[in-house]
C-alpha cells in the first residue's frame, strides 16, 4: 500500500482470491476464478485492484533452501550505539542492500533490528559480518542464532476472523 494509513476495503471475494493466491500464485486466471467461484473477468479485475492498491506486494517463487547443499539460515539481533533517525536509516539501507538479508525489521524494545539471513556457508556469513557489522562503527552488538531445523515456514498473512 502506498500509505500505511490507507486501508483497502476487502470483501469475501477478495479474501478468497488472496487465500488462493497465497497458497499458489502460479495458477492461471481461469483456474483462480473457478476456485474462487467468480468469473475470470472478475478475478482478473480484482487481482489487478489488489496489486494496484499494494495489498499484493509481489508474486515470487519460493525456493527451498534444501535444494542447495549446505546453506545456513540465521536470525540476527543488531543493536546500534546511536539510534538517531539518520543512523537507523543508514543501517537499514545497508541491510536491505545485502542479498543474504531476506528480512529486516526494526524492533522495540531490545535490539534495534532483527534480520533473517540465508548464506551458502560459514565463509559467506563471515564475509557478510565483516561488510555489514564490523565495518560499521555504529554497530554495538550482534547476536546470531543459527537455525538447526525449519519446523514451519508459511509466508502468508492470516486475515481470517479470530
Amino acid at each position: 500500500m502506498n500509505n500505511s494509513d490507507d486501508v483497502v476495503p476487502l470483501d469475501g471475494v477478495d479474501h478468497r482470491l488472496l487465500a488462493l493466491l497465497q497458497s499458489d500464485a502460479s495458477r492461471s486466471n481461469q483456474a483462480l476464478a473457478e476456485a474462487a467461484r467468480v468469473s475470470p473477468a472478475t478475478a482478473l479485475r480484482r487481482v489487478r485492484r489488489l496489486v494496484d492498491a499494494g495489498v499484493i506486494e509481489r508474486q515470487v517463487a519460493i525456493v527451498s533452501p534444501s535444494a542447495f547443499a549446505g546453506g545456513l539460515s540465521a536470525i540476527v539481533e543488531v543493536t546500534l550505539d546511536h539510534q538517531a533517525a539518520e543512523r537507523l536509516d543508514a543501517f537499514e539501507a545497508r541491510a536491505r542492500g545485502e542479498p543474504a538479508v531476506q528480512q529486516c525489521y526494526r524492533v522495540a524494545p531490545g535490539p534495534d533490528f532483527v534480520l533473517v539471513l540465508w548464506v551458502r556457508d560459514m565463509s559467506h556469513y563471515n564475509a557478510l559480518v565483516q561488510r555489514l557489522f564490523s565495518e560499521d562503527g555504529n554497530v554495538r552488538n550482534v547476536k546470531t542464532y543459527f537455525a538447526t531445523k525449519r519446523a514451519k515456514f508459511e509466508p502468508r498473512v492470516d486475515f481470517s476472523p479470530a
